[in-house]
C-alpha cells in the first residue's frame, strides 16, 4: 500500500508538471501509465485522470491568474461552446457514427501540429492586425500578459471567434460522444484559428479543463470509478506537480513549449485518424 502511494505521489507530480507547461490535463499522461505500466483496469484508470485533470487544473490556475497569464473572458465564452457540444454529443451517442468524427477532428489535429510548425519556423508568436477583430473587441477578448522569458509585456488579439466557438462545440460533441478529453482541442482552438499565443492558450486551456472536468467527477465518483488509495496520492502529487509547472512554463521561451506539443497534437491526431479508418495496432 504504501509502495503504491509512492508511486502514485511521483506520476503526479510528472503528471501535474507536464500537464501544467503543455494545457492537457495530465489525464493522457495518467491513464496510459496505470493501464500499461501498473496493469489497473481502464474504468479506474478513466476515474484517475478524471481526478488529475481537475487537481492539475486547481494547481496551475490559481498561479496563472495570479500572474494574469490566462484569458478568463475567452475561457467562459468557449466554456459555453464546449458544454452545450457535450450535451449534444451525449444525446447523439448511438445515432452518429463515431467514426466520422474520430476522422474529422484527427484531421484537425494533424492540421493544427502543421499549423505550429510553421509558427515555430516564422518565429512569430503574436500576430497583430491593423484593424482588430470586431467581435473579439465588443466581447473584450483581446489580452495582454508579462512574459518572464522574454521579460515583457505582450499584448495580442483574438481572431476569428465564431471559428474557435465552432471547434469548440465540436470538440464538446466529440468529447461527449467519444468520451475522450479535449486539452489538445482547446489548446488548438486558441492557438490555431484564434490566434492566441501559446502560453495564455495553455493556461487558459487548464482552467477550462478543471470546469469540465469537475462536472463528469460525480457521475465517475458514485458508479465507483475513483479508487481512493489511487486517487489520492496521486491528486497531492499532481497538484504539487502543476504549481512546479506553472512556474515551469512561465519563464520558459514559447518556442520550447511549441516544440513539446507538436509531436503530442500529431500522436493524437494520429491516433484518432486511424480509429476512423478502422486501424488497431
Amino acid at each position: 500500500m504504501g509502495q503504491t502511494a509512492l508511486i502514485m505521489l511521483g506520476v503526479g507530480i510528472f503528471a501535474g508538471i507536464a500537464g501544467a507547461i503543455l494545457g492537457i490535463g495530465g489525464g493522457m499522461i495518467i491513464t496510459p501509465i496505470l493501464t500499461l505500466g501498473m496493469g489497473l483496469n481502464i474504468k479506474y484508470a478513466i476515474g484517475a485522470s478524471i481526478i488529475a485533470v481537475i487537481a492539475t487544473s486547481s494547481g496551475s490556475t490559481i498561479a496563472y491568474l495570479r500572474d494574469n497569464v490566462l484569458n478568463l473572458r475567452v475561457a467562459m465564452f468557449l466554456e459555453i461552446a464546449t458544454t452545450i457540444g457535450a450535451i449534444v454529443g451525449a444525446l447523439l451517442t448511438g445515432v452518429l457514427d463515431p467514426k466520422y468524427l474520430y476522422l474529422l477532428f484527427g484531421c484537425l489535429l494533424v492540421f493544427s501540429s502543421w499549423n505550429m510548425y510553421r509558427k515555430l519556423r516564422r518565429g512569430q508568436e503574436v500576430l497583430q492586425r491593423v484593424e482588430p477583430d470586431k467581435i473579439a473587441t465588443k466581447l473584450k477578448l483581446n489580452g495582454s500578459y508579462y512574459d518572464k522569458a522574454e521579460m515583457k509585456d505582450v499584448d495580442y488579439q483574438v481572431e476569428n471567434v465564431p471559428a474557435g466557438f465552432s471547434v469548440m462545440f465540436g470538440a464538446g460533441v466529440a468529447s461527449g460522444l467519444l468520451g475522450i478529453g479535449s486539452g489538445a482541442f482547446k489548446v488548438m482552438a486558441m492557438d490555431t484559428f484564434m490566434k492566441m499565443p501559446l502560453k495564455p492558450s495553455s493556461s487558459t486551456s487548464n482552467l477550462m479543463m478543471g470546469v469540465t472536468a469537475a462536472a463528469s467527477a460525480t457521475v465517475y465518483f458514485f458508479n465507483g470509478s475513483i479508487l481512493p488509495t489511487i486517487a489520492v496520492p496521486m491528486a497531492l502529487g499532481i497538484l504539487v506537480g502543476a504549481v512546479v509547472g506553472s512556474r515551469i512554463m512561465q519563464i520558459l521561451p514559447s518556442r520550447w513549449i511549441r516544440i513539446a506539443f507538436i509531436p503530442i497534437l500529431l500522436y493524437i491526431g494520429g491516433q484518432m485518424v486511424f480509429k476512423g479508418l478502422g486501424v488497431h495496432f
